[in-house]
């Protein structure tokens, strides 16, 4: 599956914060596991990492690891 790369318009907004992408740092995300859906922009990495704490999309998405195991997921 091939997925397009657009340029967000230069006034597209933070998902989580509002504020215009283009005035920081922008980072763009997709859903893949959900057919890679339309791309969701955050201005930078601390508004992406609070969306995913807030909206918990980390709960049950990672494999557990300890020293002890001799593989990594």
């Amino acid at each position: 599956m091939a997925t397009t790369v657009a340029v967000p318009d230069t006034d597209e907004a933070c998902a989580y914060c509002g504020s215009r992408i283009f005035d920081h740092e922008p980072i763009c995300v997709r859903d893949c596991t959900d057919g890679c859906g339309s791309p969701t922009y955050f201005c930078n990495y601390a508004c992406l990492s609070t969306d995913i704490d807030e909206e918990s999309l980390t709960t049950g998405n990672a494999c557990e690891w300890s020293p002890d195991d001799s593989e990594r997921c």
